[in-house]
């Protein structure tokens, strides 16, 4: 029964955040009956929630559950003073990636009131090759996400890289420079700048990076630093180098 109640919860996925019942039931591979059940023993849990019009999206006690994990409590705690201080050097929304699965999780969001609008909501999860904080985190990862990926690049937008010797290109510049770009790849009218986060014996623990509102992304000299001091400083909180 608890592998059935984890099914129905697999259901959901950054796609398909609200379903209904025979959603569910077809996608979790679970019998409608067997299902309708197991849905009211969630919501009455707290892992689902109905909507208005009586379809399910995730609740609130599985966020609460999921910011519970050593990894991601310990990095938001850490991260979050640094984020701030790159709020106020740049101006512009900073974000918090971690590697989960092929995908980049948005694990935490630092945004003022004149800064724009952010194109991502915090337990989001992005492609890896279009954002760029998702490159950094493609351009360390192990080579089975990495093949993964190359697999099944989608275009987010016309600006989308999903040429595979053109973004292996750009994977290159990443460890050569440090940091990595993006001009409206992911969202139009949004650019970006990531630099990895180190930890203990160099490895990639996340990407730090800012969004900025229009094709032109954040001025390079004035953001990387601050990025990467920013990121230098929580990567040796976490007992990353010096």
């Amino acid at each position: 029964m608890t592998s059935r109640a984890l099914n129905v919860l697999a259901a959901f996925d950054q796609d398909h955040p609200v379903l209904g019942l025979s959603e569910i039931a077809r996608r979790s591979g679970t019998p409608v009956a067997t299902c309708h059940r197991l849905l009211g023993e969630l919501t009455e849990w707290g892992a689902l929630a109905r909507t208005s019009d009586g379809r399910y999206q995730v609740g609130h006690r599985l966020w609460t559950l999921g910011m519970l994990a050593p990894v991601q409590k310990g990095l938001r705690e850490v991260a979050g003073p640094y984020m701030h201080d790159v709020l106020f050097a740049t101006r512009h929304v900073v974000n918090l990636f971690v590697l989960d699965d092929r995908r980049a999780l948005l694990l935490e969001r630092i945004a003022g009131t004149a800064v724009g609008q952010p194109v991502a909501r915090v337990g989001e999860r992005l492609p890896l090759h279009t954002s760029a904080a998702g490159k950094v985190l493609l351009a360390f990862a192990p080579p089975s996400v990495v093949e993964g990926v190359f697999a099944e690049l989608t275009r987010e937008t016309r600006h989308s890289i999903i040429d595979p010797a053109r973004l292996r290109r750009e994977l290159a510049r990443v460890h050569e420079r440090g940091y990595a770009t993006t001009v409206e790849e992911h969202a139009l009218g949004t650019s970006g700048l990531a630099v990895p986060v180190q930890g203990n014996g160099g490895r990639i623990l996340a990407a730090l990076g800012v969004v900025g509102i229009g094709a032109t992304p954040p001025p390079v000299q004035r953001t990387i630093p601050a990025l990467q001091v920013a990121a230098k400083a929580i990567g040796r909180a976490l007992g990353g180098p010096s």
